[in-house]
């Protein structure tokens, strides 16, 4: 799947002057999660493809602008059978919602370097407002003159707020799979130019 390109338009980014563009290394990240599997373990999976961006100004990026689009059908729980399930309608209905993405609208500080991120994320059609934490792990330059920049990002979202709705119940009652989805996103950021 050839996914869109996903940039800020000129009304986003006028009055921007001298701050910097990033965009996600895919080879250097991660979009990862965890959900309850029968209510006594966890299944990890994990997105392989996603692009975006981010503009920011300040060297912590407490003033960061976050666009973020996910290829849903790129899931990968190391199992065909079950990443073909949550491909489908009970689940992410990939066919018809291709992407799942992120935009942030405020980063507000936590701590040094933690931050309270809050945006907007659309999933299977329904968009609804999140608020992860996320952590500046630093900037630095890599062997190849590349400046690059690191953060943690972990949140919970619940999945059924977001139309996900199958869940299936085991015979004494309880869920198959749980309705909190635990995010474990690390990211490597790499500058691309400085915004015009």
């Amino acid at each position: 799947m050839i996914m869109q390109e996903t940039t800020h338009n000129k009304e986003e980014i006028s009055g921007l002057r001298h701050m910097s563009r990033w965009a996600f290394d895919e080879s250097h990240a991660k979009i990862g999660f965890s959900i309850s599997h029968f209510g006594i373990s966890e299944t990890e999976g994990k997105f392989t493809k996603f692009r975006g961006e981010v503009i920011t100004g300040e060297p912590d990026f407490s003033d960061a602008q976050i666009i973020l689009s996910i290829d849903a059908s790129s899931i990968n729980t190391e199992d065909t059978q079950r990443d073909n399930h949550l491909k489908s309608p009970d689940f992410f209905d990939a066919e018809n919602y291709p992407e799942i993405q992120f935009k942030s609208k405020s980063i507000e500080s936590a701590g040094k370097n933690i931050f309270i991120l809050t945006g907007d994320l659309t999933m299977h059609g329904i968009m609804r407002e999140v608020q992860l934490d996320a952590m500046y792990r630093g900037t630095v330059v890599d062997p190849f003159q590349n400046t690059k920049a690191g953060f943690k990002v972990n949140g919970v979202i619940d999945r059924t707020q977001f139309g996900l709705l199958w869940t299936g119940t085991l015979a004494a009652g309880g869920l198959l799979v749980g309705h909190n989805v635990h995010l474990d996103i690390n990211l490597e950021l790499l500058k691309i130019q400085e915004a015009s």
